[in-house]
């Protein structure tokens, strides 16, 4: 059951203007960021051509290498590695202030067969075995508790080794961006894959039901983009640990980690919870150049976006009308079977 969020008044406002003709919308990509916080994350999953390509059509990577990693020795080559125990891997350098480590991980579970030992696609030899390699305390927590996670929704431990960092070789030149300069060449990843929505929602109602079932403000904010009075939200005061879902479909849209106080008199956030559920939109009413925010998937008004946000967090600041959302606090995330969303509460 939907518990809804009720709020009175309307009003236009710098956080959620009057909608713009569906005609005129248009979507843009991602805003660009001020700064970025650089994080590095090593993954083994076989043959690390497709792998590397894979990741670099994921938003918030920076720059994928493909490498050897975790071998006996601090040298070796692509036809050494069969005897220096090394993995193929790709160096994985992303932005945290535009994609959660955690994303990263439920990404790799997408393209890795976890119980293959020593084998991946038509590759075998230990060359080609799974492997999560860290750098750092903080990754190695948020990889524990999402593989346990992952292990959970398996219902058997996998070949996945998760170990830190050692004798990391970058591989030849040749190798990388393989399939960029080799169209056609061998690939055991879908790299479609990399489109995939990893924490989907309810389908969305029919605009009657929605009628039916929503009060006038959710309805008029959510369908009509319409704006919700300042300081009027109970969510924008909110501050306990957990995650902001869709009020209609109850897709995760945002984590308590990424929330703030911007003064604004709306919840702000410097990100959403994964890169692949939020879609930006044009947003010329009122003789302005914005940016709204909708959820991807089901298309319902959330606010929009500005660049005056922390800088340290990226400088970009979602300003989200409470009513669009419906928070479920870290204790209820088991409870209604989200706790594999619970290493997205985790700092890194």
């Amino acid at each position: 059951m939907i518990s809804w969020v009720l709020l009175l008044g309307v009003i236009l406002s710098a956080c959620s203007p009057v909608p713009i003709e569906a005609e005129e919308a248009q979507t843009k990509p991602i805003p660009a960021r001020t700064d970025h916080s650089q994080r590095t994350i090593y993954l083994a999953a076989g043959c690390f051509w497709g792998v590397e390509a894979y990741y670099q059509l994921i938003p918030g990577i920076l720059q994928v290498e493909s490498g050897y990693a975790n071998g006996d020795t601090e040298d070796t080559t692509y036809r050494q590695i069969g005897k220096t125990g090394h993995a193929e891997v790709v160096k994985i350098d992303y932005d945290s202030n535009t994609i959660h480590l955690a994303e990263i991980l439920d990404r790799f579970y997408l393209i890795v067969d976890p119980l293959a030992l020593n084998r991946q696609g038509n590759d075998v030899g230990t060359q080609y075995r799974s492997g999560i390699y860290y750098v750092t305390d903080e990754a190695k927590e948020i990889i524990d508790q999402s593989m346990d996670l992952f292990h959970e929704r398996l219902g058997q431990t996998s070949y996945i080794e998760v170990e830190k960092l050692e004798n990391y070789i970058p591989a030849e030149d040749y190798h990388q961006d393989y399939l960029a300069n080799n169209p056609g060449a061998y690939c055991h990843v879908d790299l479609n894959q990399s489109k995939h929505i990893l924490y989907p929602g309810i389908e969305k109602p029919s605009q009657a039901d929605l009628k039916a079932t929503l009060d006038s403000i959710t309805y008029d904010v959510t369908q009509n983009a319409g704006t919700e009075i300042a300081h009027s939200s109970e969510l924008n005061t909110q501050e306990g640990r957990g995650i902001y879902v869709d009020v209609i479909t109850g897709q995760p849209l945002f984590s308590s980690r990424d929330k703030y106080d911007a003064g604004c008199g709306w919840p702000s956030f410097t990100k959403p919870i994964t890169t692949d559920v939020i879609q930006y939109l044009e947003d010329r009413s009122h003789g302005m150049n914005r940016t709204e925010v909708q959820t991807w998937e089901s298309g319902n008004h959330l606010g929009h976006v500005f660049n005056d946000g922390p800088r340290s967090e990226g400088g970009l600041r979602y300003c989200i009308n409470g009513v669009s959302l419906r928070f479920i606090s870290e204790e209820e995330m088991t409870q209604q079977g989200l706790q594999a969303l619970l290493p997205y509460l985790m700092d890194e």
